[in-house]
């Protein structure tokens, strides 16, 4: 069992915590064992599972989220986490404002895709091609995120 550091509670958080924030927790969940992984949303739509499309995505992954239901952002899952990864800048920024103590372990999912990072587009409403480009671009983050918690995984 490797040591992962500080980061033992990983909170995933998007917008409606039905597409993107679901499948990056699964993806972080598989890929850190060891951590304990959760998702929310920023006005989550409570109590719906996964976006269907998401989840075949998530299913041909070898992902299991049918498990998965949709809560809302709150202070005590804030302050709980170790590290909050959140979609975009928009939603960090939102998440400084409302957690003003939590703004130094709020960072984007896409951070280590490319200089500077990047956001992850909410597919929500979207094409299929939006919905495969967005589950690709969670693969690479998770990808990310895993090298730099827990060297050798990934």
């Amino acid at each position: 069992m490797s040591s992962i550091g500080p980061f033992q509670r990983l909170l995933v958080v998007c917008t409606g915590n039905i597409c993107r924030s679901p499948v990056g927790e699964a993806l972080l969940q598989r890929k850190l064992a060891h951590c304990r992984v959760a998702s929310a949303g920023l006005g989550a739509l409570v109590g719906e599972g996964v976006e269907p499309r998401a989840r075949r995505l998530a299913e041909a992954d070898g992902l299991d989220v049918n498990g998965h239901v949709a809560r809302q952002l709150d202070a005590a899952m804030v302050r709980e986490a170790d590290l909050v990864l959140v979609m975009s800048e928009s939603q960090r920024l939102a998440i400084a404002e409302r957690y003003p103590t939590a703004t130094g372990k709020v960072m984007r999912f896409g951070h280590w895709l490319g200089p500077g990072g990047t956001d992850v587009p909410d597919p929500y409403r979207g094409s299929d091609e939006l919905f495969a480009s967005v589950h690709a671009h969670l693969v690479q983050a998770a990808d990310g995120w895993a090298r730099r918690l827990a060297p050798g995984t990934s």
